[in-house]
C-alpha cells in the first residue's frame, strides 16, 4: 500500500510539470493517441482467448483456481498500463525539463520510470495476499502465477514485435536509404517507433516483471508449505514479507536518485541501488535470525544478491559504451556489414558463460550453507527480487528518455536540451542493458526454483535414466525454446518488410516530404504495426502451454520434470546470449554515431546500423520471450501436477 501511495505521489508530481511548447504537446499527443489504440487492440485480442481458458480451469480445477488466474492476467495488464500510461506522459516533460537543467531532467525521466517500480509490485503484493487471506487455499495460487505468465508472454511478444518492427524500418529506409537522422519528423516510421518503446519497453516489461514477482511470491509459499513442519506457518508469509522490505529498500534508493556534485547520472543509479541492496540484506539478517531463528537463510540470500550484481556487473562489460567489447565490434564494421556481425554474435556466444556460473553458484551455495534444504533456494530467489522496483525504475528510464529525446528532435529543440537528452539517453541505454542482466539471472533462479517446487510437490526424488522417455522429455525440452524464438524473429521480420515497404511507398508519393514541406502519415506506420504484432503474438503461446500439458498426459509427472529442466538449461543460455549480443550491436552502432570509426552516414555506420537491425529482435523480442516461456512453462507444468 505505501508503493502504491508513493507511485500515487510521484504520478500527480509528473502531471504538474510542465509540458512544453504547443508542438511538443501535438508530438506527445501523436504517442499517446498511438499507444492507447495498440493496447486496446492487443487487450481485445487477449480477451478473446481468456473466457475460454478460464472456462477449462473451473471444469478441470474449480472455481477458486479459475477466479486466481482471471485475477492474475487482468492484474498483470492493468500494472502495465498504469506505469506505461505514466511514462508517455513523463516523456514529454522530461523533454521540456531538459530546456532548463539536467538535474530537473535525470529526476522528471526517472520518477516516471518510478511509478512503474512501484506499482509492478505493489498491485502484485496487495492482490496475492487478498487472495491468500479470502481464499485460503495457497495451491490456487498458482492460478494466478500462470495467469500473470500467460498475459506477460502477449503483451511482451506483442510489445516487441511491434516496437522492432518500426525501428528498423524507421533505421533501414531513414538511416540508410535517405541519410536522415534519427527521429527525424520527415520519416513516416518514426511516431510508431517511439509508441512502440512504450507498448514493448514499459507495458510489456511491466507485465513481465509483474509475473516475475508474483511468480516467486507463489512459488515460495508452496515450499513454505512443504517445510510447515520445519518452520510452520511462518515459512509460508516469510517470502511476502522479504517482498515487501524489498519493496520499501527501493523506496529508499529511488530516494537517492539525483544530480549529485561530482557524482555522473550513471552513479546516481548506481549508489541507489548498492543502497537497495543493502538495506535490504540488513533487514534479511534481523528478520531471518529473530523471525525464523535461521541465520543461514541470510547467507541464502546474500548468495542471491551477489548472483544479481556479478550479472549485472558482466552485462555492462559485454555491452558498455567504454569497454573493449563493444569497440571491438565497432571497429570491425569499417569492413562492412558481415564482419559486424560475425565479431558481434561470435563475442555475444561467450557472454552466458560467467553470467550462468554466478547463478549456478548461487545455487549451489545456498543449498550447502542452509544444510541442503530447498527453502534455501527460495529465499535466494527472492534476495534477486529485492532491488526490482528499482531495476524497474531503471529500465522504464530509458524509454522515458528515448521518447523525449525523439520529442526533442521532431519540435525543433535543440542546443543544451538535446545535449543533456542525449547524455541521458547512453544513461539509459546502460540502465536496460543492466536490467536485461538482472532480469536473465532472477529469471533463471526463479526457473530452478519452479522445478524444484515441482520436484518436490510430485515427491519425485530419483529420477531413471534407463527409459527412453526420460531422454526424450529432456531433449524435447532442450529443442522447444527454438520454435517460440523462430516465430518471434520472423514475426519482427515480416513486420519491419512491412513498415519499410509503406516508408519507402510514401517519400516516392508524398512528393516534398524529405525536403520537410509535407507531413508524414504517421497512423499508417502505427496500424501496419499494430495489425502484424497482434496477429502473431497469440501462437507461441499455444506452443509454451500445449505442449507441457501434452508431455504430462502422455509420458507421466516425471517426464514432465525433465522436460522443464531442459526446457530451463536450454532458454536460459539463449537468453543472456540474446540480450548481450542485441546490447552490444546496439551500442556499437552508438559509438560509431558518436564520431568515432567514421561517424554518421559514413559506410561503417552504415554497417552498424545493419548489425543494430539484426541484434534489436534478438534482445528486445527473442530474449524476454525465452525468459517468459522458462517461467510459464513452469508455472504450466505445477497447475495440471493435480491431475496427473
Amino acid at each position: 500500500m505505501i508503493a502504491i501511495l508513493v507511485a500515487s505521489y510521484l504520478t500527480r508530481w509528473i502531471l504538474k510539470r510542465d509540458s512544453g511548447t504547443p508542438q511538443m504537446q501535438k508530438i506527445s499527443g501523436y504517442i499517446v493517441i498511438g499507444t492507447n489504440a495498440y493496447l486496446k487492440r492487443q487487450f481485445r485480442t487477449i480477451f478473446l482467448v481468456i473466457p475460454w481458458l478460464t472456462l477449462i480451469f473451473f471444469l478441470l480445477f474449480n472455481w477458486v483456481t479459475s477466479l486466481s488466474f482471471v485475477c492474475g492476467v487482468l492484474l498483470s495488464l492493468f500494472a502495465g498500463y498504469v506505469g506505461m500510461n505514466v511514462a508517455v506522459r513523463a516523456n514529454v516533460r522530461t523533454a521540456n525539463a531538459a530546456r532548463h537543467s539536467s538535474s530537473a531532467t535525470l529526476k522528471t525521466g526517472f520518477f516516471g520510470g518510478a511509478v512503474m517500480g512501484l506499482s509492478v509490485p505493489g498491485i502484485s503484493l496487495i492482490a496475492l495476499m487478498l487472495l491468500y487471506v479470502t481464499l485460503n487455499d495457497i495451491p490456487a495460487l498458482v492460478g494466478f502465477g500462470f495467469g500473470a505468465s500467460l498475459a506477460a508472454l502477449f503483451a511482451q511478444i506483442g510489445g516487441g514485435i511491434f516496437t522492432k518492427s518500426a525501428d528498423i524500418g524507421a533505421d533501414l529506409v531513414g538511416k540508410i536509404e535517405m541519410e536522415i537522422p534519427e527521429d527525424d519528423p520527415r520519416n513516416p516510421a518514426v511516431v510508431a517507433d517511439l509508441v512502440g518503446d512504450n507498448v514493448g519497453d514499459c507495458a510489456g516489461r511491466g507485465s513481465d516483471l509483474f509475473q516475475t514477482f508474483s511468480g516467486d511470491i507463489t512459488t515460495g509459499m508452496l515450499m513454505g508449505v512443504i517445510f510447515l513442519a520445519h518452520y510452520g506457518s511462518k515459512g509460508i508469509i516469510f517470502p511476502v514479507i522479504l517482498e515487501s522490505i524489498g519493496i520499501l529498500a527501493s523506496i529508499f534508493g529511488i530516494s537517492l536518485v539525483r544530480q549529485w556534485k561530482r557524482v555522473s547520472a550513471t552513479g546516481s543509479l548506481v549508489i541507489g541501488l548498492i543502497a537497495t541492496a543493502i538495506l535490504s540484506l540488513v533487514c534479511l539478517f534481523f528478520l531471518s535470525t529473530m523471525f525464523l531463528d535461521d541465520v543461514s537463510l541470510f547467507f541464502a540470500g546474500l548468495f542471491g544478491v551477489a548472483a544479481m550484481l556479478v550479472c549485472i556487473i558482466i552485462t555492462l562489460y559485454y555491452t558498455g559504451l567504454g569497454r573493449g567489447p563493444v569497440h571491438h565490434v565497432a571497429e570491425s564494421s569499417q569492413a562492412g556489414a558481415a564482419l559486424n556481425l560475425i565479431t558481434g554474435i561470435s563475442t555475444g556466444l561467450g557472454t552466458p558463460l560467467l553470467p550462468m556460473i554466478a547463478v549456478l553458484a548461487a545455487v549451489v551455495g545456498s543449498f550447502i550453507v542452509t544444510g541442503q534444504s530447498l527453502y534455501g533456494l527460495v529465499i535466494t530467489n527472492i534476495a534477486t527480487d529485492f532491488s526490482l522496483a528499482f531495476i524497474m525504475a531503471s529500465d522504464a528510464f530509458g524509454p522515458i528518455i528515448d521518447n523525449a529525446a525523439g520529442i526533442a528532435e521532431m519540435s525543433g529543440i535543440s542546443g543544451q536540451a538535446s545535449e543533456t537528452l542525449h547524455e541521458l539517453d547512453a544513461v539509459g541505454n546502460t540502465m536496460k542493458a543492466a536490467t536485461k542482466g538482472y532480469a536473465m539471472a532472477s529469471g533463471t533462479i526463479t526457473s530452478f526454483l519452479i522445478f524444484a517446487t515441482y520436484f518436490a510437490t510430485a515427491g519425485i526424488t530419483v529420477v531413471s535414466i534407463e527409459s527412453p522417455y526420460a531422454i526424450a522429455a529432456l531433449f524435447l525440452g532442450v529443442v522447444l525454446p527454438l520454435p517460440l524464438v523462430s516465430l518471434t524473429m520472423r514475426a519482427t521480420s515480416d513486420g519491419a518488410f512491412k513498415v519499410v515497404d509503406e516508408v519507402r511507398l510514401q517519400f516516392k508519393e508524398k512528393l516534398g516530404l524529405k525536403e520537410g514541406k509535407v507531413t508524414p502519415d504517421y497512423a499508417r506506420c502505427i496500424d501496419i504495426a499494430t495489425k502484424n504484432a497482434l496477429s502473431k503474438m497469440v501462437f507461441p503461446g499455444v506452443i509454451v502451454i500445449v505442449t507441457p500439458v501434452v508431455v504430462g498426459f502422455l509420458f507421466g509427472a516425471t517426464s514432465l520434470g525433465i522436460l522443464l529442466i531442459g526446457a530451463t538449461a536450454s532458454a536460459a543460455m539463449l537468453g543472456f546470449f540474446f540480450n548481450n549480443t542485441g546490447a552490444l550491436l546496439d551500442n556499437a552502432k552508438k559509438l560509431v554515431e558518436s564520431g568515432l570509426y567514421g561517424g554518421k552516414k559514413s559506410d561503417t555506420h552504415k554497417a552498424a546500423v545493419v548489425g543494430d537491425t539484426v541484434g534489436d529482435p534478438l534482445k528486445d523480442v527473442s530474449g524476454p520471450a525465452v525468459l517468459i516461456f522458462m517461467k510459464l512453462l513452469g508455472m504450466t507444468a505445477l497447475l495440471v501436477l493435480p491431475l496427473l
